[in-house]
């Protein structure tokens, strides 16, 4: 290692860097596989969810109708205990003069902790959440708002309308959780919890098995317990019978999700939080060990690269009485000591990387994983794997030379008789080439969603979130904005097109209110600026108006509903909605006085559905498109005029493009460690060239000098020692193309709208790849020809 210091730093630091960036890609998918383990009860417990096909939608809902849990924990002998949660909204704490937004508040049952495992600080966790206006606060928001844990008894003032009182103190929620809320509100305070309606899913429902309950078995109960309840409702609504109903096409089905399958496994409508993706895991696993293997493969490359130089000493070595099994052992040993080294070198760069992959990753991931006893434990087990791994091949190589063809320099037997290494260096680019397609594809979808034309113009507007501080005084500041220069228009609406909020309503078309004039589409409340201020565009009808008083009944649907009603002239006409059930229910009548063109309010992920918008008051936050000039001046404006009117309540505001940006924050950092893994595979890659080339180079150094001796140039020289890399990189970009096509087709297949793979990406690729291993084969080649050959042939 002295005698060739810079080999062996090649050598060391490709298996050490292969190493370090497993050992990083293993603590990331640790992570992401460890999600809701930390509950005792994980293996039992288990989320509802519904499936709902009627009226030309079909949903596939992580959320529950709200008599659900409590049905199920009376009437179904299998479950021990149910707890519901629900998104609360933000809450307006005071705190001194002012107040502080907080927004991770739920709802939830006092069986809350019976479920779950959350650990008290303080307080009693069978009656904590029983009273209304019962309140359970994390550790962080106790030394937040009260600079201490011991608060039990303490209120906190809300909203500046309501008291809220703190019954126990939780620890902080693991990050490793599906959901993480820092305040639990009583659901008794919730009076839509206790409504009897099983046509509506609003709740996230969990239920704890009983020991020994097949979730399996349990399904069809549930299927049978909703249809109970499900049935009668229905034929108060549509007036047909569950059977009539199920005949037609429509279904409502239940569902269970294992809890400790929900972040990987779940992308239904109504998540609790943002989830992972198991093909994401699968993936980077299967990078992490290919980068693993290619380095291991390196280490063979690079130590057969330099058998010739030991070839005489293994001869001299059997002439002197060494038998082979004592020469496979030295080279595993010092194999040994050089995984050992590169390991010890890995694990300081895993802990130098770390700070990057975290930001890279969106991780909060901590050196000390590295150093529990199940990763030492692998990390034990792994320095003998790679060892073996990496060392068997030139250990069994060099140990087989015979000491008469390595005594009389017969060794040489040309780059062309290892097929072994030939495989290698395919598998080798073969996998940086897929990297590299997955990084094009990835990132042309990134931008293909960022510049596609949604239907509106998400460009140049401000969000102000949390209008209702205003209490009351929304249309005077509304009047304040529009005063100012740099504001084109605004619009007050609780709905905006980058919202994953969201509910359905059955229509009808007939009075008749039956499936077979059904629609179930989303309805907004929005004002008369909304298609202005958003730049939604209508292809019939017209805008409302406050010059029609009738406009207050009216709707404006997108070209999905247009297109479900059968398309043709839809102005003018009638669509009916129930309002409840029962013989009290009322009908709402409304009629269409537009048809706005499609546009994606929904994530690119999901089809364009049925859309109606309603004139209606919603103030909870305020769109404003304004001019580009004067940016900061305007939001110093805007400012000011918050604080006259709400003096002490917090100003928050985000950009339109900003929080459409965020719904594809996974996939944006997915593309950043894909670039990341494709430049490092493809570095320990040329690592590996680098030292075939070196070997090819040694074993023909007579030929060369014999060739440049009868004439031959350097470029012909250079192309001899190329061309047979350029084929085996060559033919390893053909075996890549159809893995990476099945391979990123499928990753596509997430999105409803999406490119298709383009030819140019496979040639990039493919001469990138071809050009950054010709540059690393050439560097080597052309020194080699320029070698003086007498220094060469002065033995011959």
């Amino acid at each position: 290692m002295r005698r060739n210091k810079g080999f062996s730093a090649i050598n060391i630091g490709g298996l050490a860097l292969g190493l370090a960036i497993c050992l990083l890609i293993l603590q990331y998918v640790s992570d992401e596989l460890s999600y809701d383990r930390y509950n005792v009860h994980a293996d039992r417990i288990y989320r509802i969810n519904n499936e709902v096909k009627f009226g030309g939608n079909h949903l596939d809902l992580a959320v529950a109708p709200a008599p659900t849990g409590p049905a199920v924990q009376r009437e179904l002998p299998g479950v021990e205990q149910y707890c519901r949660l629900q998104w609360h909204g933000s809450f307006l704490i005071r705190k001194g003069d002012g107040n502080l937004r907080e927004s991770r508040v739920a709802w939830a049952d006092s069986t809350l902790f019976a479920v779950f495992s959350l650990p008290l600080v303080q307080g009693d966790p069978q009656t904590a959440l029983v009273a209304p206006h019962s309140l359970v606060i994390s550790e962080t928001m106790a030394r937040k708002y009260f600079n201490r844990t011991d608060i039990v008894g303490q209120t906190l003032s809300v909203n500046d309308t309501e008291i809220y009182r703190l019954t126990a103190v939780m620890k902080d929620m693991p990050a490793q959780s599906h959901f993480r809320f820092d305040f639990f509100v009583s659901m008794s305070g919730n009076e839509d919890s206790r409504n009897s309606n099983w046509l509506s899913e609003n709740y996230s429902t969990y239920i704890l098995l009983r020991p020994q309950t097949s979730a399996s078995a349990l399904v069809p109960e549930l299927d049978q317990l909703s249809d109970r309840y499900i049935g009668p409702e229905l034929q108060a609504i549509i007036h047909e019978n569950l059977a009539e109903f199920k005949k037609s096409g429509a279904f409502i089905r239940n569902s269970l999700t294992p809890l400790t399958d929900i972040y990987l496994h779940s992308n239904k409508i109504g998540e609790l939080d943002a989830n992972g993706s198991i093909e994401t895991v699968f993936i980077f696993s299967a990078v992490a060990i290919f980068i693993l293997v290619i380095a291991c493969v390196n280490f063979m490359n690079l130590s057969t690269a330099r058998s010739a130089n030991r070839a005489k000493e293994v001869g001299v070595r059997k002439v002197l009485g060494s038998q082979r099994k004592s020469l496979i052992a030295q080279f595993l040993a010092e194999s040994f000591l050089v995984s050992s080294i590169a390991l010890i070198l890995a694990l300081v760069a895993a802990l130098l990387l770390l700070p990057y992959f975290n930001q890279l990753a969106g991780k909060q991931l901590s050196w000390r994983v590295l150093f529990r006893p199940a990763m030492l434990g692998f990390l034990c087990l792994l320095i003998p794997g790679v060892s073996l791994l990496a060392g068997s091949y030139p250990a069994f190589y060099l140990s087989a030379f015979q000491p008469i063809d390595v005594l009389k320099g017969r060794l040489a037997k040309g780059f062309r008789a290892s097929r072994l290494r030939n495989v290698l260096v395919v598998f080798q680019f073969a996998i940086s080439v897929v990297l590299i397609i997955g990084t094009l594809v990835i990132y042309n979808q990134l931008h293909y969603i960022r510049t596609r034309d949604l239907g509106f113009n998400r460009e140049q507007v401000l969000v102000i979130k949390g209008a209702e501080a205003l209490n009351g005084r929304n249309h005077a500041f509304q009047n304040e904005l529009t005063q100012m220069s740099g504001v084109q228009t605004l619009t007050m609406t609780g709905f905006l097109p980058v919202d994953g909020l969201r509910s359905n309503d059955a229509f009808f078309t007939s009075p008749a209110m039956d499936q077979q004039t059904a629609i179930s589409m989303q309805k907004w409340s929005v004002d008369e600026q909304y298609l202005s201020t958003l730049g939604l565009e209508l292809t019939q009808g017209r805008n409302f108006s406050k010059d029609f008083p009738s406009d207050s009944s009216g709707l404006i649907i997108n070209e999905a509903a247009a297109k479900f009603l059968g398309g043709g002239q839809l102005l003018g006409k009638q669509l009916y909605e129930l309002n409840g059930i029962g013989p009290n229910a009322g009908v709402t009548i409304s009629h269409i006085v537009g048809i706005v063109r499609n546009f994606n309010f929904n994530s690119l992920r999901e089809v364009i559905s049925p859309l109606a918008l309603r004139l209606s008051e919603n103030s909870s936050r305020i769109a404003v498109r304004f001019q580009k000039a004067d940016l900061n001046g305007l939001l110093s404006r805007i400012e000011s005029a918050w604080h006259s009117l709400a003096p002490g309540q917090p100003f928050e505001y985000q950009f339109l493009d900003d929080q459409f940006n965020n719904a594809y924050q996974a996939e944006r950092k997915t593309g950043q460690l894909f670039i990341s893994f494709a430049v490092l595979a493809l570095f320990i890659a040329c690592l590996g060239l680098f030292g075939l080339a070196a070997y090819a180079a040694e074993q023909r150094t007579r030929e060369i000098g014999i060739r440049k001796v009868l004439g031959a140039s350097v470029r012909n020289l250079a192309g001899l020692l190329s061309k047979d890399f350029f084929r085996l990189v060559m033919l390893s970009v053909l075996f890549a193309f159809p893995l990476a096509w099945w391979l990123m087709n499928k990753w596509l297949q997430n999105f409803a709208y999406r490119l298709p793979i383009g030819w140019w990406v496979f040639a990039a690729a493919g001469l990138g790849a071809l050009l950054v291993a010709l540059l690393t084969v050439s560097a080597l080649a052309i020194r080699a020809a320029l070698a003086n050959p007498t220094q060469s042939l002065r033995t011959e």
